[in-house]
């Protein structure tokens, strides 16, 4: 599911964000360092975690100066402890300072996220569960966010709106009943993408079983209830946890037997990684 990342996608990401703190001009760098000014920077954990965004840190630096080199003693998906030196950086003082910050920040919202990931995936590990991510991301940054997920070890859900049916509560109130919607779905949409439903109870997923469709979301439900649910189905069709969950809930949860647990804390909720770069 969700959208492929293709590497042209996100450089407009980068160019937008570095606009946004530079506007017409880092008055502070420009007045104080000169152009010729040229500077080592070490970046450094500070923290445990898994890092991610290397590519991301790396292009707002070249987006200012194609020149600056950078010699990586880290790649995306490596856990790192504080002290450790993450990459090295060479190049003008200029360029440097005033790409530092939006590089930290897309690294250490990106990091942050995949060491949850990570976590998550450890939490439940020797089930069949697989961790997804959700559409609960920072508004302008789900490419990054869901990129970050997938560095974590994670699998993405449905990167927006358009690419997968997700009937929700709201959606089967408003139509009439789960079988009604699935109908209207299938009549409707010309690509006949997959469809998940949700369900609150156990009668919902019988009505859900019996409308066929692709998958279905067991929401806010207790592991006992979950286990019911996988005894129903009966491997029929894929089912998936979701509501609250934390680290401390996950493994119960994948331990009733679902296929996916969706855990929208991994980009709503996100610890940044505390990392530096130090001239």
């Amino acid at each position: 599911m969700g959208k492929r990342f293709e590497m042209n996608d996100w450089h407009n990401l980068v160019k937008l964000a570095l606009a946004e703190d530079i506007g017409d001009g880092d008055v502070t760098t420009d007045c104080t360092i000169t152009e010729d000014k040229e500077i080592v920077a070490r970046l450094l954990a500070k923290s445990d975690g898994i890092i991610a965004g290397l590519e991301v840190f790396l292009a707002c630096f070249q987006e200012l100066d194609p020149s600056i080199q950078f010699k990586w003693n880290k790649s995306d998906g490596d856990a790192v402890r504080p002290g450790e030196k993450i990459a090295l950086l060479k190049g003008k003082a200029r360029a440097i300072l005033t790409a530092e910050r939006t590089a930290l920040n897309f690294l250490q919202r990106m990091s942050g996220i995949a060491t949850l990931t990570r976590q998550m995936v450890e939490a439940v590990k020797g089930t069949r569960a697989k961790i997804l991510d959700t559409r609960k991301t920072a508004p302008g940054l789900r490419y990054f966010d869901k990129w970050a997920v997938r560095i974590g070890g994670g699998q993405n859900h449905r990167f927006g709106l358009y690419d997968m049916v997700l009937i929700k509560d709201n959606h089967i109130v408003a139509c009439g009943g789960i079988r009604q919607a699935v109908e209207r779905v299938r009549v409707c949409d010309k690509k006949q993408r997959l469809i998940e439903v949700e369900v609150k109870n156990l009668d919902e997923l019988r009505e859900a079983i019996d409308s066929g469709v692709d998958r279905i979301l067991l929401d806010n439900m207790s592991p006992e209830t979950m286990k019911q649910a996988v005894g129903i189905c009966g491997g029929r069709i894929p089912l998936e946890a979701s509501g609250n969950v934390t680290i401390e809930t996950v493994r119960p949860i994948a331990e009733s037997g679902v296929d996916f647990i969706s855990v929208g804390a991994l980009t709503h909720s996100v610890k940044a990684l505390d990392v530096s770069l130090i001239v």
